[in-house]
């Protein structure tokens, strides 16, 4: 195993978060050839997910049926029709 330390200095976050998914895309590349690439960094797998993400939510809600968030809460739970 190889180890290569970066110490990154004047950066911003938004210079950091992007550096970080480039380096991410490196690692990806290089899978096909063999290489496997561990990176080590401060809140790297949150800053990955949300760099990688395509802008939909793809957790799982429960939703309200229809006749349920129609409901008046005046403690006899009537539905308001």
């Amino acid at each position: 195993m190889k180890t290569v330390t970066l110490d990154v200095e004047g950066i911003s976050q938004g210079q950091w978060s992007t550096f970080l998914l480039e380096l991410n895309l490196m690692k990806k590349a290089w899978r096909s050839y063999g290489v496997d690439v561990k990176l080590k960094a401060h809140s790297i797998n949150k800053i990955i997910t949300q760099g990688t993400s395509n802008g939909f939510d793809t957790t799982k809600r429960r939703t309200l049926s229809s006749s349920r968030s129609n409901k008046r809460d005046d403690g006899r739970n009537r539905i308001i029709k």
